[in-house]
């Protein structure tokens, strides 16, 4: 399989609960990020605002850990189904995605 890295040799990675499939966060990931999560079990993304390799949970303690990945058809999108120990969100929210967009705010 061979995946498809945006110019900057990012690939977004949507992560979803493997147990209910709501899903957490979505992050990036470089080929770097990829092979340690596939090594290690637990999930890796590359920051692009701190420009480093960060394993989530890794001050927080709020781990992943990976129990499949997918592909999307165009090989430019990653699916990780994981275990989730602990919050998934920096608010302390279990998902990131708490919150609901109104038509008003769409703008």
């Amino acid at each position: 399989m061979r995946l498809r890295y945006d110019s900057r040799g990012l690939i977004p990675a949507v992560v979803q609960d493997a147990a209910d499939g709501e899903v957490l966060m979505v992050a990036w990931m470089n080929a770097d990020a990829l092979r340690r999560t596939q090594e290690t079990g637990q999930v890796h993304f590359w920051s692009r605002s701190r420009r480093t390799l960060w394993k989530k949970g890794e001050t927080s303690g709020n781990t992943l850990y990976v129990r499949e990945i997918r592909v999307d058809c165009d090989g430019d999108t990653l699916l990780l189904k994981v275990d989730a120990v602990g919050p998934t969100c920096h608010t302390g929210a279990r998902s990131c995605f708490f919150r609901s967009l109104e038509a008003d705010d769409a703008a």
